[in-house]
């Protein structure tokens, strides 16, 4: 499959040193990441994944198993890996990273030279969620909206409501249904992002992501809840830039440690 269809490209400003891969949070698409190119260094390619059943792909059903979804990514975007490249995901996006990363090892591919995950659990440590892609959906949406990730409005508009409800129920199915395998820990650097106000995700859950990774593991914290990503986007852009390297780190973030193992 064409990565046309999965990859939304924005040009570096320069010659391209790394294309950053970037994965939305459940019921997002590729447009998440569109003021983004201007806070990334400029010989830093931005390429937001446009996962389907979302605007320019709304006509195909939203995938539901993770195995499914890193297959048809690695498939899609192998024409695009042909340089040096990172993965950022955030919530959703992360665990989506994650596993992309993982399967291109095992299929003997290049890999990610940095992992940056956001606003997510590490995958081997439980959720303290109950499940949600089942639930009757009066349940399924006072539950949404109490994670604060979806304008009251669109839940208000019943065509619109209805379309997203579509992507949303398929997303949390697809991280809920979700088995994490064990596997040997990436070699890459992780970054890890994490929200002071995130009732989602505490800090232990984003602390054991250093136990995935033999490279070295950081965890920054930056003001807001869940969804910081677009709360405190400036902080979240100098701390991804600052990951890729060539400037210095941002402000507003409290750096909590650096690990190697």
């Amino acid at each position: 499959m064409s990565e046309a269809l999965w990859v939304q490209r924005a040009p570096a400003r320069a010659e391209v040193r790394l294309r950053l891969f970037c994965f939305p949070f459940a019921g997002a698409a590729a447009s998440t990441f569109r003021e983004w190119p201007n806070g990334l260094p400029a010989d830093v390619e931005l390429c937001a994944v446009q996962l389907p059943g979302r605007e320019t792909r709304m006509r195909e059903a939203p995938l539901v198993r993770m195995d499914e979804m890193v297959a048809s990514l690695a498939d899609g975007l192998r024409g695009l890996l042909d340089e040096p490249f990172a993965f950022f995901g955030h919530s959703m996006g992360a665990f989506i990273a994650f596993e992309l990363a993982r399967e291109l090892r095992r299929s003997g591919a290049r890999g990610p030279s940095h992992l940056v995950v956001s606003a997510a659990r590490a995958p081997h440590r439980p959720s303290s969620r109950r499940p949600l892609y089942a639930l009757p959906e009066a349940q399924f949406v006072d539950e949404l909206g109490g994670m604060n990730g979806t304008a009251p409005e669109v839940f208000a508009h019943p065509e619109l409501r209805q379309l997203v409800l579509r992507i949303l129920r398929a997303d949390c199915a697809l991280c809920e249904t979700w088995v994490y395998r064990p596997e040997a820990p990436l070699d890459c650097d992780i970054t890890v992002l994490g929200g002071l106000q995130d009732r989602e995700v505490d800090r232990d859950q984003l602390e054991a992501w250093r136990e995935l990774t033999t490279g070295a593991c950081t965890l920054r914290m930056v003001p807001g809840d869940h969804f910081f990503i677009r709360s405190a986007r400036p902080q979240v852009l100098a701390l991804v830039a600052a990951s890729l390297g060539r400037v210095p780190s941002g402000r507003g973030a409290e750096p909590l440690f650096f690990s190697r193992r």
